[in-house]
This record gives C-alpha cells, sequence and structure tokens, in this order.
C-alpha cells in the first residue's frame, strides 16, 4: 500500500498530467490539421479527376495500410536524409497528421457516397457547380454522417500517441515509464494511473459524440 501512496504523490501525478496534456495537444493540432488535408483528400478521390483521384487513391491505400510506427520512425530518422530533422513533438505531430489524414480521407470519401446521389443531381440541375453544391449541400449532409467515426478516428488518435514515446516525445506514456524507473514497485500504480487518464479523455469524447449526435438527429 505504501508503494501506491508514494506512486501518487502530488509530484508524480502532476508530471503524469503534463504529459497528458502534451498527448491532448499532440493529438488537437494532428486532428484538426488531418481533418483539413484528409477532407481534400476524401473529396479529390471521391470526384474522380482523371489521373490525380487515382494517384490520391493509391497513395491513401498505401499509407493506411502502414504502420503508423513505421511512419514515425521514417519521420523522426529518416527526414534528416533529406536535411530535414524535425525535434521530437513536431515529428509525432508530422507523422500522425500524415497517417490519419488517410484514414480520415476514407472516412470522408464513404461520407459522401452515404449521401444520396439525387441531392447532388438535384444541386447541379438548379445551376450550381459541383463546387457548390458539394460545399453547401452534400458536405453538411455527410459530415453528420461522418461524427460518430469521426470521433472514433479521434480516441484512436490519442490512444496512438502513445506509440511516440519511442522516439522520446514527452507524452503520457513517456512520463509514465520515468516516473516508475523511479522505483519498480510503481510500475502497476502509474499502469492504473494512466488506464485511467486515458479512459476519462477518451470517455468523454465519447459521450460528446451521442451528445452531438443525437442533437443532429
Amino acid at each position: 500500500m505504501q508503494n501506491w501512496i508514494d506512486a501518487y504523490s502530488w509530484i508524480n501525478i502532476r508530471f503524469l498530467l503534463q504529459g497528458l496534456w502534451i498527448t491532448i495537444l499532440i493529438s488537437v493540432i494532428s486532428v484538426v490539421l488531418s481533418f483539413i488535408i484528409g477532407s481534400v483528400l476524401g473529396i479529390i478521390r471521391y470526384a474522380k479527376i482523371p489521373y490525380l483521384s487515382k494517384i490520391v487513391g493509391f497513395i491513401i491505400d498505401v499509407i493506411r495500410n502502414l504502420p503508423l510506427l513505421l511512419i514515425i520512425f521514417f519521420v523522426y530518422f529518416g527526414l534528416p536524409a533529406f536535411g530535414f530533422k524535425p525535434d521530437t513533438i513536431p515529428a509525432a505531430i508530422l507523422a500522425m497528421t500524415v497517417f490519419e489524414s488517410m484514414m480520415i480521407a476514407e472516412i470522408i470519401r464513404s461520407g459522401i457516397l452515404a449521401v444520396d446521389v439525387g441531392q447532388m443531381e438535384a444541386s447541379r440541375a438548379m445551376g450550381m457547380k459541383m463546387s457548390q453544391a458539394m460545399w453547401h449541400i452534400v458536405l453538411p449532409q455527410a459530415y453528420k454522417k461522418m461524427i460518430p467515426a469521426l470521433v472514433s478516428q479521434f480516441i484512436s488518435l490519442i490512444k496512438d500517441t502513445s506509440l511516440a514515446t519511442i522516439i522520446v516525445v514527452p507524452e503520457l506514456m513517456q512520463h509514465g515509464q520515468v516516473v516508475y524507473g523511479q522505483d519498480p514497485n510503481y510500475i502497476i500504480p502509474v499502469f492504473v494511473a494512466m488506464a485511467v487518464m486515458y479512459f476519462v479523455v477518451c470517455y468523454a469524447l465519447s459521450l460528446l459524440s451521442k451528445f452531438i449526435d443525437r442533437r443532429m438527429a
């Protein structure tokens, strides 16, 4: 019991919370960037633009089928060979943005396909350009259908930030390793504390997703 009390000292808990903040920061920046990039790529793939859509589709398929850890390694250890050496946090954000953009691109494309094709046809018949119909008519409906999938992907991203500990990003998992590195008896208490922190954040997002889904039903 004393080991648990010592492990949960305010200094250790504060240190873990600092790691959780970095985890959330990396996740938020990555998901915002990947949502923007993924939306563009998903629309391009849906639009079937000659050559461009196929090239984008090929890139999406390749990156989606690579392990995120490999992408993190490539960004942090591979990019310096091309003259670009990012710090640990920017490297993690870049790797996760690239990976998540491809995942979100597929969600976006699937969401657009889920909208009745008659919506686009009716908009075009009213004289709208394809871009106008997509922005004002199709996307608002598609995004409503995509909310659960997008939030689920965001939750996965939060958990995947733990992989960034391999390049010593000071996120929650890495801070946890530092804490239980002080004393092997801290391992279980620290794992429990980290599990609770991950659960609270991810469960809160799940509740938010359900709330938004009900409001927009």
